[in-house]
């Protein structure tokens, strides 16, 4: 059967994936980044003796939906601290695929950096606009693009993260702001999946921290993330919110997040907004992992975040690393094609602020144990 020869093929390259089962280390997988989540225990009880009677299921999309009490108190709430009209959506992938392929309509030019997230992809591919990329990060390929293309369009989407999920890099924002400005019919969309709760003064995102949330045309923010609990949102215009509501078939046609999932959301985020000492610890544990890792490794990390790559340089050493790292008590997966590019293969270690230095030590004398000398030599091939 030629789903079994793909299954095959994939097992040889050393891309066969597996739901990963009995993990019990340090936890460098999750996203839980503020640690809303591992303080579950400690919440639950203050949560539920405030919603006891909110709904486990909505039964129903929003359209069609009786009772919406609690999305509308967290979309007025979200509304408050964004200054723009919040649209619930079921995830992040929700959310990215139902945004734009609604964006992308016949006279619509969407530009896209060319390491956005798979949602992000997917959604570009479900439309029917045009579409350009440009090398990561890269502002000049990004300019010459509209310089040749934008007059030639009713609106251009440039999309872009925030965050960059596998590099932990950022994106710069403020350029591309300044960008957007010289075009009349340029629209900025900016996923902040990974931001949300860990930058700016409230956890807003990297868009807050940089003072220019008014200037981002189209955020998306996933609450499944720093948040600890689960669904997303679209900040926008009210014209834009109006547009999705009715053309965003990944809303249209989805029962909605249950009550009960979008009151425990609103109680995180009442929670994240208030985190940031928190904040403040958890971007200088990274800076300081950041560079133990690259004095251990020799290479220079481009990461700017909690998000923090080991490049392994292929998928079989990308296993091998991860293995050392279990042995040691660490829990970290191999992150391979096609989530990556062929010899970018890596593991991606997401750092909390639940976190200590002294439990970081094992991650780093592990991370030594693998070898300066072979992490060193994969620079030539990056």
């Amino acid at each position: 059967m030629i789903y079994e020869d793909i299954l095959s093929s994939l097992k040889e390259e050393n891309r066969l994936r597996s739901i990963p089962d009995g993990l019990g280390g340090l936890d460098l997988i999750s996203n839980d980044y503020m640690s809303l989540g591992a303080k579950y225990a400690q919440l639950c009880g203050i949560f539920f003796d405030q919603f006891i009677e909110a709904p486990m299921s909505a039964s129903a999309s929003r359209l069609l939906q009786r009772n919406q009490k609690e999305h509308n108190a967290l979309e007025k709430m979200l509304s408050e601290l964004y200054g723009k009209s919040i649209l619930l959506m079921n995830s992040g992938y929700h959310a990215n695929t139902g945004a734009l392929s609604a964006l992308s309509i016949p006279g619509t030019l969407i530009i896209s950096d060319k390491l956005i997230h798979a949602s992000m992809i997917d959604g570009i591919r479900l439309g029917h606009g045009d579409t350009a990329r440009f090398a990561h990060n890269d502002m000049r390929m990004l300019r010459k693009i509209l310089q040749k293309k934008a007059s030639s369009y009713k609106s251009v989407i440039v999309a872009v993260e925030s965050v960059y999920s596998m590099d932990g890099d950022l994106s710069p924002l403020a350029e591309l702001v300044a960008i957007k400005n010289d075009y009349p019919n340029v629209f900025l969309y900016v996923d902040e999946a990974h931001a949300f709760g860990v930058f700016g003064d409230k956890g807003l995102g990297l868009a807050e921290e940089l003072g220019i949330l008014p200037e981002i045309d189209i955020l998306i923010v996933t609450l499944g993330k720093a948040t600890a609990g689960y669904g997303a949102f679209i900040a926008t215009s009210e014209a834009l919110h109006s547009y999705f509501i009715n053309c965003a078939r990944s809303f249209i046609f989805s029962t909605a997040l249950p009550p009960s999932i979008v009151a425990w959301d609103k109680f995180m985020i009442e929670n994240l907004i208030g985190m940031r000492d928190e904040r403040i610890y958890l971007r200088e544990l990274s800076e300081w992992f950041r560079k133990r890792v690259e004095d251990i490794t020799g290479m220079e990390c481009q990461s700017r975040s909690q998000i923090i790559p080991v490049h392994a340089g292929s998928a079989s050493r990308a296993i091998e690393m991860a293995t050392t790292l279990r042995d040691a008590g660490v829990d970290a997966l191999p992150i391979r094609r096609p989530t990556v590019a062929a010899g970018t293969e890596r593991l991606r270690l997401s750092l909390s602020a639940g976190m200590t230095r002294e439990e970081l030590e094992t991650v780093l004398a592990a991370i030594n144990s693998i070898g300066r000398t072979s992490c060193a030599s994969l620079q030539g091939q990056l």
